[in-house]
């Protein structure tokens, strides 16, 4: 039995909004949010959504540093009269960001800025707050508006031979997607390539073999060793995103340390930049070296000349595998990359932290402390049957290198100035 599965509470899993905690939350955590409802009420990517979330934050704590000048600034663009408020200022940019990218949700999105709004007093300094948050929202859309998240780009297999990746149930014809998401511009990292991935087993070798082994024998749909419980986990893992984990994670504890305004301004962008270049990592290792996904491997199994994996020409993983290499995996890579970040600054407290997905009402878990979730974010994959073990580590080790790396050389604390929270 894993880790993760002896530290389990409940057996159903669920992204929690703030709910009762929302008089307790600031406008840094009432508007991520917002915006986590509104990545999922437009069905974006992971990949997507990642990137998203890390400009509306990136634009968020700009205006918010503008107005406090108590870290390095990100753009170094963005300017704010000194009594402007924050408070509007976090209003201002995170709607004008979300807007921008999801017109489609603008009604909605008016409605949320109208009600915060109207929570701040009226005056010069709401208003010189609005302003700020406004310049701050255009600063950072204008930063990434050639980032190279678009256009599209597909990879269509030109080998079949062995580990070599091929297209899956969920491919369109041209190919692999997300080609391009290698070449996306990191908001925190140097290169995608910065923190590529060591090599794969090789197909001949013993780690290998068990790891084939492993997910042929729990990844199956039809797996009969695979307990329901994992079932739903891998479920749940497979449509909670990793941005709406972690930033969940994020805003529970930040409510639980109370920690200031500008302490979550500061917190929130770390956390999805460092989320965003995780995926982005993920990406550039994937099609460095395309290698196959289990169900290709596993019905293959008697080309790789290794002995010990035995073909199964009926495999059919539990989970629809993305349509892209499967090593590393993409939800370690962004997962592990936030659970770092969220280490480093809000360490742990004395409390359960609870996850749930609209995707699947009425199922809850519960967690107290960071490790099961990522344990359990990787059993989800193996028994879900879309990716190997060595899949998950070389996601943990790349993600965890990425939010190191994000938090060691942005967004600074200015000499002088202590923040509550900060003191660890």
């Amino acid at each position: 039995m894993t880790r993760s599965i002896t530290r389990l509470f409940v057996l159903v899993l669920a992204i929690v909004p703030l709910g009762s905690q929302r008089a307790q939350a600031d406008e840094v955590l009432q508007w991520n949010e917002i915006a986590m409802g509104t990545l999922d009420a437009n069905r974006v990517n992971p990949f997507e959504a990642a990137r998203v979330a890390a400009i509306v934050h990136t634009a968020v704590f700009e205006a918010v540093n503008a107005v406090t000048g108590r870290y390095e600034p990100y753009l170094w663009t963005v300017s704010a009269p000194r009594d402007a408020s924050p408070d509007a200022a976090v209003v201002a940019a995170a709607h004008a960001v979300l807007v921008h990218y999801y017109p489609a949700s603008a009604a909605l999105l008016d409605a949320h800025r109208a009600s915060s709004l109207a929570a701040i007093a009226d005056g010069q300094a709401k208003t010189d707050g609005i302003t700020v948050g406004l310049n701050a929202a255009a600063a950072t859309i204008a930063h990434r508006s050639n980032d190279g998240s678009t256009p599209p780009r597909f990879f269509p297999p030109s080998s079949a031979a062995p580990g070599e990746w091929q297209t899956t149930p969920s491919c369109p014809p041209a190919g692999g997607i997300l080609l391009h998401w290698q070449d996306v511009a990191p908001f925190g990292i140097k290169t995608s390539s910065q923190f590529r991935s060591t090599p794969p087993p090789a197909l001949t070798s013993l780690r290998y073999a068990r790891d084939f082994r492993e997910v042929k024998a729990v990844g199956a749909a039809a797996s009969t060793v695979r307990p329901e419980r994992l079932t739903t986990l891998a479920r749940f893992y497979n449509a909670s995103l990793a941005a709406a984990v972690w930033n969940s994670v994020a805003r529970q504890l930040a409510v639980a340390k109370r920690t200031s305004l500008s302490y979550n301004a500061r917190a929130f962008a770390l956390l999805n930049m460092a989320i965003s270049d995780g995926l982005v990592s993920s990406m550039e290792t994937k099609y460095h070296y395309r290698l196959w996904r289990p169900e290709t491997a596993i019905r293959e199994g008697d080309i790789d000349s290794n002995p010990a994996t035995k073909p199964d020409e009926t495999f059919v993983p539990l989970i629809t595998a993305p349509c892209f290499p499967s090593y590393p995996s993409a939800h370690a890579s962004g997962s592990y990359a936030g659970q770092r970040v969220i280490e480093r600054l809000f360490g742990w407290v004395k409390r359960p932290l609870v996850l749930s997905t609209p995707a699947l009402p009425g199922v809850t878990f519960t967690y107290t402390d960071l490790a099961s979730i990522t344990d359990d974010i990787d059993n989800a994959r193996i028994y879900g049957g879309i990716h190997f073990r060595f899949d998950q580590r070389a996601g943990r080790r790349q993600g965890r290198a990425v939010g190191d790396y994000v938090i060691e050389h942005h967004l600074r604390r200015i000499h002088g100035w202590h923040v509550r929270g900060e003191g660890k």
